[in-house]
């Protein structure tokens, strides 16, 4: 080779190295090295091959002299030599393979009519990561040592420019999971029902999720970066604002969890509000304590559901609660026996005339109240308070094989609770109740409309409790034949006379109820 050809592939080589180390695209890397190899060493097609996750050397790239990708039939080279560069780590020249002893016989230099072959390792570290194989299947000879040294240093520049692209490859991929896993926790961190809020150890708000923003009533913009203490101060109007600033430096100071910290606060974009709040610790690897988590619940229309649901108690029986699925409430009823008591409390007409409507009605709800005590002591089911008097059965909805000795105490109870609540008050606010029971048949179920339902009891022997209660005195249990004939061994009664109750054909045969028995 001419000085002047040498000096030429030099500055060619200096220009493609600069090119190589210029680029961390892996394959525009490839392509480059391929074309600057064949035109510098004359070769009619160049190969590049890269060891793979399992070892394998496969090729990358092949091109021809007109800078062309070969396709899988011209990709016809010679394994024998390959592995020999891989093997010792040399490269491999040969003028004409045909010929050469090194290679003679080699079942694939035959049938591919290989001659001119030069191949070099690329080295990383001292460990063979591929080869640049380039021949020449028409002319013997092509391929000289000067071009072999040339291709030595090539390749080794460009073996470290592919190591470069494939630690760069290896980076991007990496930092493509992690910000797929940033997207994710981003996704997941929003779409947390409850609020989340970080801060470092200075108190400022490093994340805040959608849902803590909601509840605050504040924009992303107005949380993060600003101090606990500023956003809250701003967000809350009462004092309990400050109980969280203890709680946060409690966590920092103790690196102990709080949870179920609950304040009712006031916000100045939604009033009042009940929060719940967990306070964590946030800790490095080190297991020291860089800020405080806050999960914050949103207890506002939960509370309101349970106040709610407080007052229906109030209102129904919690028994008759307990049987309703509120996806499957229909009009309608079921036949069942049971055990209906009425309780009216008597000369109560006349004594509304004597009080203003407010004393009127917190003396009778202490009467009522009373009465309702007793009914519920005893698991009876509370159907509704008719103005003075109460309505009540038992055996249902859960079956009670005592339910009728069960209305018999409820009514002694009553009238108990009665003499209780006399000693307590005026004399001029003393009154009775007089209380009527009866067994039959009854249909419960909700009546109404699909807008207003009520769950009650519905039949004759409803009808029939009513018309005994209306005949009883002050003080006075009545109860009817058949409900007597369940409890007659248990209790202490005496006959009346039959009782001729607005429509009823026959009288009502009925007992007086005076107490139990000393064993009941």
């Amino acid at each position: 080779m001419t000085h002047t050809a040498r000096t030429d592939n030099l500055v060619a080589l200096t220009d493609i190295i600069q090119a190589i180390n210029s680029s961390l695209e892996i394959d525009e890397i490839l392509r480059i090295v391929m074309d600057t190899i064949i035109r510098l060493t004359k070769a009619e097609r160049g190969f590049l091959m890269l060891r793979n996750e399992t070892g394998q050397f496969v090729t990358r790239i092949a091109r021809n002299w007109e800078q062309e990708s070969l396709n899988a039939s011209e990709s016809a080279i010679s394994r024998t030599v390959i592995n020999r560069v891989v093997s010792d780590g040399q490269p491999i020249l040969t003028t004409n393979a045909q010929e050469d002893p090194r290679f003679g016989g080699q079942e694939s230099i035959i049938i591919y009519n290989l001659r001119s072959i030069l191949c070099v390792p690329l080295m990383a570290k001292g460990t063979p990561t591929g080869v640049i194989y380039a021949d020449n299947r028409i002319h013997a000879g092509i391929f000289t040592e000067s071009e072999r040294d040339l291709l030595v240093t090539f390749a080794n520049h460009a073996a470290v420019a592919l190591e470069n692209a494939r630690l760069f490859e290896s980076v991007r991929r990496t930092l493509a999971e992690v910000t797929e896993l940033k997207n994710l926790m981003d996704n997941v961190f929003a779409s947390i029902v409850s609020g989340v809020i970080t801060t470092d150890m200075q108190h400022r708000i490093l994340l805040a999720n959608r849902a803590a923003q909601a509840i605050l009533g504040r924009e992303n913009q107005e949380l993060l970066g600003h101090p606990l203490e500023e956003v809250f101060a701003q967000s809350i109007h009462i004092p309990e604002a400050s109980e969280i600033f203890h709680e946060v430096e409690a966590v920092q100071r103790t690196g102990q969890h709080i949870v179920g910290k609950e304040l009712n606060i006031h916000l100045p974009a939604r009033g009042d509000v009940s929060l719940s709040l967990n306070l964590s610790p946030l800790k490095d690897a080190a297991s020291s304590t860089q800020g405080v988590a806050i999960v914050v619940d949103d207890l506002t229309e939960k509370k309101r559901l349970e106040a709610q649901r407080r007052l229906f108690e109030r209102m129904v029986s919690p028994a008759v609660i307990s049987q309703l699925d509120p996806d499957k409430l229909s009009l309608g009823g079921k036949r069942m026996e049971i055990t209906t008591l009425f309780a009216d409390v008597r000369g109560f007409t006349g004594f509304s005339e004597q009080l203003s409507a407010e004393a009127l009605v917190a003396i009778l709800n202490r009467y009522l109240a009373a009465a309702a005590e007793a009914v519920l002591a005893q698991e009876g089911t509370i159907d509704k308070f008719l103005g003075d008097a109460i309505m009540a059965w038992f055996n249902a909805p859960l079956p009670q094989t005592d339910h009728t000795l069960r209305a018999v105490r409820s009514a002694l109870a009553i009238r108990a609770a009665v003499q209780r609540l006399q000693h307590q008050m005026p004399v001029e606010s003393h009154l009775s109740f007089g209380v009527g029971i009866y067994f039959g048949e009854a249909v419960l179920g909700l009546v109404g409309t699909e807008k207003r339902m009520e769950y009650t009891a519905i039949g004759d022997s409803v009808n029939t409790a009513k018309r005994i209660q209306e005949h009883s005195q002050a003080n006075q249990i009545l109860i009817g034949e058949q409900a007597y004939v369940f409890v007659a061994d248990k209790v202490e009664a005496r006959p009346i006379e039959p009782i001729h109750a607005k429509g009823k054909r026959e009288p009502i045969k009925a007992y007086e109820i005076i107490g139990l028995k000393k064993e009941f």
